[in-house]
């Protein structure tokens, strides 16, 4: 939804924007085709890299730990029978699980990974695929005030585009004339307010 979002708001600011000038029709059109594929292609290689660091991170994370198991796997051991005893497991049972957890390499892994680190070693994410998705999640919103452009052009295309841009934000569950009103109300008041 967030990718539609900022597609619909970016792409209709800047439509408005240029048709705010008076120009042809077809320049109205070709910025806000330009600010689709810009946009859609900025927020795609923005979402690979920030994905791609989260993974790279995880994984560092991951080596880590699997370094403390094949050295350390008494201590290890230890810490998983503590985290098991946090949680209310017996201690002898909690020394039991552990142990079991244990002993299999890869299985320790999963336990502290899930465990200590609150992730799934098998589920890190796609940088690619977030990547396709924010690319189109974006271009869909982008398009929505661009449509009327392509239709016709002048006061219709502009009356189209911003009644298509609230329908857009109204089906992404914003309040089209009550939304900036909300952001308002997030923000803290005013020194002496």
């Amino acid at each position: 939804m967030f990718g539609v979002s900022d597609g619909l708001v970016t792409n209709v600011s800047l439509i408005l924007g240029v048709a705010g000038a008076h120009p042809a029709g077809d320049v109205v059109r070709i910025s806000g085709l330009a600010g689709l594929v810009a946009g859609a292609f900025s927020m795609a290689a923005g979402e690979y890299v920030s994905m791609r660091a989260q993974q790279e991170l995880l994984e560092r994370e991951l080596d880590v730990e699997r370094q403390a198991i094949r050295k350390s796997p008494e201590a290890e051991r230890r810490e998983l029978t503590a985290i098991y005893e946090k949680r209310g497991v017996d201690p002898t049972a909690a020394r039991e699980l552990a142990g079991e957890m244990m002993r299999s390499p890869e299985l320790a892994l999963q336990t502290h990974a899930r465990e200590e680190l609150g992730i799934n070693p098998a589920q890190l994410g796609s940088p690619f695929l977030a990547a396709v998705s924010s690319f189109v999640t974006f271009a869909v919103g982008a398009l929505l005030p661009l449509l009327p452009w392509l239709f016709t052009s002048g006061t219709r295309a502009i009356w189209a585009s911003v009644v298509g841009g609230g329908v857009g934000a109204r089906a992404g569950g914003v309040r089209p004339a009550g939304g900036g009103a909300e952001q308002r109300r997030l923000r803290p008041p005013a020194e002496g307010a």
